[in-house]
């Protein structure tokens, strides 16, 4: 006998397939969300289906975005020659709740990771190599997570991109070992920005 109603047990199933949802969560939001009044899971059904339509990838930048370029990289006030590298979008959000950065963006969409198969031809790394190439790049700041992959990925575009004429710097004091950057909070960011130092 099928307690669960199949629309509600269909919902749940799809919210536990998100990242740090398991399926208690993923029931008690189905829950909340059929007590509500239907327009308000006509709403969320709305925002859902408009998501992978209106939003795309900044062709500078790679960051989520509705507008190429993103706001960010149009922005006529910041610093282009200053490139900020980091993993996910996430990342960008936490640095720039900081307001202390006021340059442009590399988002890898990744970190290396050959136990993974992830090198770097499957992340944004060949891209970046381009913008400095471009000439107009004069410092890059590596702000990737201070995690093994994390390092990995920091040491392997060190590599990459010493020799060419640009200041590579990576965040400092503040990121503790092994921490996810997008979970440190605005102060902590904003003191590992301030901080950076020279790489080489």
């Amino acid at each position: 006998m099928q307690i669960i109603p199949p629309a509600l047990e269909r919902l749940a199933l799809a919210l536990a397939g998100l990242p740090g949802i398991g399926k208690k969560t993923a029931m008690r939001l189905a829950l909340n969300i059929l007590r509500r009044p239907p327009n308000i899971a006509l709403e969320l059904s709305a925002a859902l289906s408009e998501l992978h339509g209106s939003i795309q990838l900044c062709s500078c930048c790679f960051t989520f975005s509705e507008n190429d370029p993103c706001v960010i990289c149009a922005d006529p006030r910041r610093d282009g020659g200053l490139v900020c590298v980091v993993e996910q979008p996430g990342d960008l959000m936490a640095i720039e709740k900081t307001g202390i950065f006021r340059g442009h963006y590399h988002i890898l969409h990744g970190v290396l990771s050959p136990i993974d198969g992830i090198g770097p031809e499957e992340i944004k790394v060949g891209e970046l190599i381009g913008r400095i190439d471009s000439g107009s790049i004069r410092e890059i700041l590596i702000a990737t997570s201070s995690t093994v992959p994390g390092e990995a990925t920091a040491s392997y575009l060190i590599d990459r991109i010493q020799g060419k004429n640009v200041r590579l710097t990576r965040l400092a004091c503040g990121i503790p070992m092994g921490m996810d950057i997008k979970y440190a909070d605005k102060y902590t960011l904003a003191k590992a920005i301030e901080s950076r130092s020279p790489i080489g």
